[in-house]
């Protein structure tokens, strides 16, 4: 399995089949993260965990602190996309995948503030863009790669 960001005329194909969402909370600043993975053609959310709490950020009710984050298992039913926003008020998002992390904008341009979405792709996009991947994408020079 494969996820397809996409914005605007612009798409990218990213060969895994799970990944990390991450951000940082644009009040609170503090980081949010969401595990995903795809199953057949929806993305399934795994686990949340948030480093604090507050500002309609609060953990789900079976959270657990865990090495200073709240993790749990949130009741959301399997999606068809995500659709990402940008606000100039908060940082990019993140997504890491397979020992990799990069902000959204290192990897698709979105113009006209356009959101991204992320799916998982469908079997004709991975035939149609076989090895295209990240590597091949623009990347600013400042970009800096999060360890977490």
């Amino acid at each position: 399995m494969a996820v397809c960001l996409s914005a605007g005329a612009m798409a990218l194909l990213i060969p895994a089949n799970a990944f990390v969402l991450s951000w940082t909370h644009s009040v609170e600043q503090v980081v949010w993260r969401e595990n995903w993975r795809v199953a057949d053609d929806t993305l399934v959310l795994e686990q949340a965990e948030v480093e604090g709490s507050g500002a309609g950020m609060e953990p789900g009710p079976s959270a657990r602190l865990v090495d200073g984050a709240w993790r749990w298992r949130p009741a959301l039913p399997p999606q068809r996309q995500l659709r990402l926003a940008h606000s100039e008020f908060a940082g990019d998002y993140r997504l890491c995948w397979r020992d990799k992390c990069e902000h959204l904008a290192t990897l698709i341009t979105r113009s006209g503030g356009a959101a991204v979405e992320i799916r998982p792709c469908a079997p004709r996009e991975r035939l149609l863009r076989g090895s295209q991947s990240p590597q091949s994408a623009a990347r600013p020079a400042a970009a800096k790669e999060d360890k977490r």
